[in-house]
Order: structure tokens, then sequence, then C-alpha cells
């Protein structure tokens, strides 16, 4: 669990396309037959070839309006890489931990799976979550809505219970964080999505 400090650290398909198609052509060059089997969609009694390509976003040059804006969001760009490690690394757990609990109505089977992966967490990356400022851990919580579609409240709602989930946003709240907050890709972290959008 995190342990917050006031002001100071607190605890707690481009690419893809072409060497797919490269490979693609390569084979059927070797071979004599001169068919390719590709994906194909049938349109008014026409067969289209169909290949699906990842959306790729494409954004223009930044520009700033002073040194000032500059620096806030280079900030932000550094506080959003540095957590964003965690909350993929939360994403898998808390997926992989959904299934485990799916396959069993043991409570202490279920609980044992909880305590199990909260250990395996604390232990790889309890001494890094210390060196987390109050300002990253907004940003943690913010992905990890994004990333699970759980506030962390939530997260710690079914994973440990009404009274842990309560305990720990008081606390959150105390420092002027809050575990029930959203992410808002379109509002107030527009920026932050941007930066993402630039990293995944």
């Amino acid at each position: 669990m995190l342990k917050m400090k006031h002001k100071k650290p607190f605890y707690f398909f481009f690419l893809t396309c072409f060497i797919t198609v490269f490979s693609h052509f390569a084979h059927a060059q070797s071979v004599k037959n001169d068919t390719i089997m590709v994906r194909g969609v049938i349109i008014d009694g026409d067969t289209i070839p169909y290949q699906y390509i990842s959306v790729i976003n494409i954004y223009a040059e930044r520009k700033f309006k002073n040194k000032r804006a500059f620096e806030k969001y280079s900030k932000l760009r550094r506080d959003v890489l540095k957590v964003w490690p965690y909350a993929k690394i939360t994403e898998k757990k808390f997926n992989d931990l959904a299934v485990q609990l799916g396959m069993t109505n043991d409570e202490r089977v279920k609980k044992a799976l909880v305590n199990k992966t909260e250990k395996e967490i604390k232990a790889r990356f309890e001494g890094e979550l210390k060196n987390l400022t109050i300002n990253q851990g907004r940003i943690l919580i913010k992905l990890i809505d994004r990333q699970t579609g759980n506030t962390s409240y939530v997260v710690l709602e079914e994973l440990k219970g009404n009274l842990s989930a309560f305990f720990w946003q008081s606390l959150a709240r105390l420092f002027g964080n809050n575990l029930k907050a959203h992410y808002d890709p379109n509002g107030e972290d527009a920026e932050i999505e941007k930066i993402i959008k630039t990293i995944e």
C-alpha cells in the first residue's frame, strides 16, 4: 500500500505492419504459385483485399507560449513517463488476478491469491514507489483508471474490502489525492493522453 508524506516522495504499428507485409511478400516470392492468399471483404459482389492497420497518431511540432509553459509540459511528461510502466503492470496484474479469482468460489483461495499478488508487487516495486512524488501519485491513480477501467478505489475495494479502500482513500485525501478520480482524456487529462499516445 502507499504511504504518503506531505510535500515529499510518497509510498505506494507501423513497423509491425511493414514486417508482416514484407514477410508475406518474401514468402510469396519464394513460391512458384502466383496466387497470394490474403484477407478480403466482399462489397457489391466484388472481393476486395482487406488488411487492418492500427491507427497511428501524428502530432504537429509542439510550440509553447513561453519558457514557463515549456517547463510545465516537460515536468508533466517526465512524471507521466515515470509512472506509465506501473500503470501497465497494474493493468496486467489486475487482469491476471481477475481471471484467477473467476476460476474459484473458495473465499480462502481468493484471499490467498490476492495476498500473493500483493506480496509480489510489494517485493518488486516497494522501493521504487517510495520515490514517487505526490503529483506522480496523482497521475498514477488516473492512469490506473485508464488502463483497468476501474478507479484505484474500486480496485482496492474489490481486492481488499470496503474498510481497506476507505482507509486509503481517507489518507489520500489528506494529501490532495483522490483514489476515486476518473481519467478524462478529453478534459483535464487531455495533455496526459497526448503524451501517452506518443509513447504507446
